[in-house]
């Protein structure tokens, strides 16, 4: 009897989700498994830093809706243990081995932990699951005392944020000078340090934690400028590490994530693809350069995009080049990103269409625009989002050398790829 076919997912989060919905869209009708660490279904992960940490939503709240029936196993609490793409076989705990016709690597990515810093301390969090955001609620529930957020970043600026919104003391701690200012600039990034100043938040930049002073009820920081700062509870919040471990020893080129193509076929493997904060490939609006994009809306796209790349094969396979899209709210002020903003070299502001309103600040490079940053400029943001598209068009390709183009009304499925090579 034939084998029947089967797609796995490697990573059960939104990216996983959405490249699931999109094979079934495409009348792939094998087999899906979806395998992932956590116990639960995917969930809306930017509300841990916000709604679900301030209490207005459950964690009943923050699942995700699924768009499209996609009558998938689902192997949760299920950590990945390695690859081997020869046999087109993945490993899972207790020895067992799960074979592929076609694999979507959607791993993500972990909080990155802070070299000596006491992680097994019960006062000392990082915030990337919900499990983490549970632990930091019960954190703030029984203590009164100062939380201190040790990274500057979008993560750690909106924990911030959310916690002056629940009237508790924050300070900040983080290595640049301003917040923020390495990902929208100085200019923009000293707004953003005084915006939290405004609203309460202690700020102790351009500085390390020196030594971590861990006791009964909290946990001291000794800073580098010789400062101290005692906290009730410390979230650390110093960005993130790909999750790519288990591919170590498959031969799966790593650098930051699993390297790609501009398909998102995983480099050198015709029948591997990869999504979402592990996948790091090139988006030839910009330019040649393999980059991770670390967003919401990028892990929608590039699941739906992984999926229809694993189906239609290398050959035939369109390269993803979205325009990448973010947001962040901190202290009621909403920021709105489009492209690559650290890519420019200067920045210009860039006055409304319409007149009136504010305006947004362009990044540029010998005189491209790049990316566009907007802060309470929703309608700005759009329209400069629209001459972004313009400047940074998508590059001609040549037409595939073999193969013919299938369209999304055909039935797809990878034995029927795999056979024509």
């Amino acid at each position: 009897m034939r084998e029947p076919e089967r797609i796995v997912i490697a990573g059960a989060g939104l990216a996983g989700l959405r490249a699931a919905e999109r094979l079934r869209e495409l009348r792939f009708d094998g087999e899906i498994v979806l395998v992932g660490g956590e116990t639960r279904r995917p969930y809306h992960r930017p509300a841990l830093s916000k709604q679900l940490l301030t209490g207005a939503l459950t964690p009943r709240d923050i699942e995700l809706e699924q768009y499209q029936e996609i009558g998938a196993i689902w192997r949760l609490g299920t950590t990945v243990r390695g690859l081997d793409p020869g046999r087109r076989v993945v490993h899972l705990p207790g020895g067992e081995e799960l074979r592929y016709h076609g694999l979507i690597v959607a791993t993500g990515v972990e909080a990155r932990r802070v070299t000596g810093a006491p992680h097994g301390h019960p006062r000392v969090v990082v915030l990337r699951d919900l499990g983490d955001a549970l632990a930091l609620q019960r954190n703030l529930a029984g203590t009164r005392g100062m939380v201190a957020v040790v990274g500057g970043g979008f993560t750690g600026c909106e924990i911030a944020s959310s916690l002056r919104d629940m009237d508790r003391e924050v300070t900040i701690v983080g290595r640049s000078p301003d917040l923020l200012g390495s990902v929208l600039g100085s200019e923009l990034g000293a707004q953003l340090t005084e915006l939290h100043r405004a609203h309460g938040v202690r700020l102790a930049l351009g500085v390390t934690v020196r030594e971590w002073l861990p006791g009964p009820t909290g946990v001291g920081l000794r800073l580098s400028d010789g400062g101290v700062v005692d906290a009730a509870c410390v979230v650390v919040a110093a960005g993130t590490v790909p999750m790519t471990g288990w591919l170590r020893g498959s031969g799966v080129r790593l650098d930051d994530g699993v390297l790609c193509e501009e398909t998102c076929h995983v480099s050198g493997l015709a029948d591997v693809v990869a999504a979402g904060d592990v996948a790091q490939w090139p988006n030839l609006r910009f330019d040649h350069t393999p980059r991770r994009v670390e967003h919401w809306i990028n892990a929608v796209e590039m699941g739906r995009a992984a999926a229809e790349s694993l189906l239609a094969g290398p050959g035939d396979a369109k390269p993803f080049t979205p325009i990448p899209r973010f947001w962040s709210e901190q202290h009621g002020v909403r920021i709105q990103a489009a492209g690559v903003p650290r890519l420019g070299t200067d920045t210009v502001a860039l006055s409304p269409p319409a007149g009136g309103g504010r305006s947004v600040t362009g990044y540029v490079r010998d005189g491209r625009l790049l990316g566009v940053v907007g802060m309470n400029s929703p309608s700005a943001a759009l329209a400069w989002q629209a001459d972004l598209e313009r400047q940074c068009p998508v590059p001609d390709r040549p037409a595939p050398s073999s193969g013919r183009h299938r369209s999304a009304a055909d039935s797809l499925t990878v034995a029927d790829i795999l056979a024509a090579r």
